[in-house]
């Protein structure tokens, strides 16, 4: 541990003046980037270093999290691509066959939203499953409150919590506390089940008693509401687009319809043989390999999507969705960047190329320095300091995006962890499910749960209300459980 200089002193407000920020539902991007700035001006002893600090810091984000735009850009570009022949809404339509009645619907909603979600991210999904299995579960008898909170527990929640096939989340959190990535995804998949599992029986028990049946005045009239909330732009054109394909583009549309999931179940299999089997034969999938084999096969899916569409003009076509794809990447993660950036700085395997020092320079390790010196104030008990980092995520997700307080707990669990004798991929396994559950989208209003809840045709603000008591139940849960079994 090298002694604590003003540096460390100035990482420290700077960490705190993030979390009051955080508090008060406000951007942290400018205190990350003045911070970054202060402490490579405060440490090399020149202005010039200030600056450059700023710009390497993002450069380092940028370089490691890369692979995250990519993987989010193939899977966009993909679905994008299937909405031009259809295929999107005819994977969906057998479901509603399935929706018999309001208490199969509401579990169908939450089945159907989290597999599409594992692979898709909720964001792009939610418009395909409100657009086609919302108001059909409303006329099965399911209430628009509850149809809203079996999308966002399952998808917001549940879903992006692990974010177990793409690996997102895992893999910030895995940079922040220095382990593995997939120590992350495995704890992180387990305490999202847990979680998922205990906050959607939860609003099911909340809801019960509110599902009416089928063909009834009052559930045809709410049946209205949603089904006008659900005219995006993008989902009224391809609806009438797919009306006008031609018959050798519906019959690809009905291939590509059953083509696609197959391929993610082989992809999900291949994955888990690799992980429990024979994963010596096919290479293990470890780290961000996971990554490449689905975006892999998207690209493949993609290019194959475009062609039986556009022929020749796929050329061109493909260009698009790959754009599409680039844009909502860099608008969902583009701000994680600069705050990856400031916490990648506290941590000593980044922070030598952030500071610009030489080979022989001891890279200073901020936080982990830090924490070190008031270790003796920090009380030795892994359940308190796992609830800490529980709270910290939850009040990172504050800010409306689950992802960007990520960075900030994995630092604090790799530096927290050893001190009280806990595995830090565990501590960032809960701080991950804090952070986004909260943030990705069921425990506030200005998140993707507006998109949920104008769907649905129900208050954002009532939404992220009712979902609070069997969440929160679900966090305390998952998180004891945790310090149990690790």
């Amino acid at each position: 541990m090298q002694m604590i200089t003003f540096a460390h002193v100035m990482y420290a407000l700077v960490t705190v003046s993030v979390i009051v920020v955080m508090l008060f539902r406000r951007g942290v991007i400018i205190p990350t980037l003045l911070g970054t700035f202060l402490i490579g001006w405060i440490y090399k002893g020149d202005l010039i270093s200030g600056f450059k600090a700023v710009y390497n810091a993002n450069l380092t984000a940028a370089k490691e999290l890369f692979t995250i735009f990519l993987i989010i850009t193939f899977m966009v570009a993909l679905l994008a691509s299937l909405r031009d022949i259809g295929a999107d809404r005819r994977m969906i339509r057998p479901i509603q066959k399935l929706i018999v009645n309001g208490h199969v619907a509401f579990f169908v909603l939450a089945f159907v939203t989290y597999v599409i979600s594992l692979f898709f991210w909720p964001t792009p999904a939610v418009p395909l499953i409100g657009a086609l299995l919302i108001p059909a579960a409303i006329r099965a008898g399911l209430p628009a409150m509850g149809a809203a909170m079996a999308i966002a527990l399952a998808g917001q929640g549940m879903a992006l919590s692990s974010d177990y096939v793409m690996q997102i989340a895992p893999m910030l959190s895995a940079k922040g506390a220095g382990v593995p990535t997939a120590s992350v995804a495995d704890k992180a998949m387990v305490l999202s089940l847990i979680t998922g599992g205990i906050s959607i029986a939860g609003a099911y028990i909340m809801n019960r008693k509110a599902i009416r049946k089928a063909g009834a005045t009052d559930v045809l009239e709410e049946a209205k509401v949603p089904s006008s909330a659900v005219s995006t732009v993008e989902y009224a054109e391809a609806a009438a687009a797919v009306e006008t394909l031609h018959p050798s583009v519906i019959r690809w549309s009905k291939i590509f319809a059953v083509l696609v999931p197959l391929s993610m179940l082989i992809v999900m299999a291949v994955m888990a043989a690799s992980k429990f089997g024979g994963g010596s034969a096919m290479g293990g999938f470890e780290g961000g390999d996971g990554a490449a084999f689905i975006g892999g096969v998207a690209v493949i899916l993609l290019i194959l999507s475009c062609t039986v569409f556009s022929k020749v003009r796929a050329l061109d076509k493909i260009s698009d969705h790959l754009t599409e794809g680039f844009v909502f990447a860099f608008k969902a993660m583009g701000p994680v960047i600069p705050i990856a950036g400031f916490f990648f700085l506290g941590n000593a395997d980044f922070s030598k190329s952030i500071l610009s020092l030489g080979d022989n320079v001891q890279a200073p390790a901020f936080l982990y320095d830090i924490v070190m010196s008031i270790q003796y104030a920090i009380p030795s008990n892994g359940f308190i300091t796992a609830f800490g980092i529980l709270i910290m995520g939850i009040i990172a997700g504050l800010e409306g995006s689950g992802f960007s307080g990520l960075p900030l707990t994995g630092s604090l669990s790799g530096a927290l962890g050893p001190t009280v004798g806990i595995d830090p991929s565990t501590l960032a396994a809960i701080g991950q499910m804090g952070s986004v559950w909260s943030g990705g989208g069921t425990l506030i209003a200005w998140s993707s749960l507006v998109a949920v809840a104008g769907f649905a045709g129900v208050s954002a603000i009532d939404l992220a209300r009712k979902n609070f008591l069997p969440v929160m139940i679900g966090l305390a849960v998952s998180t004891i459980v945790a310090i149990l079994i690790w």
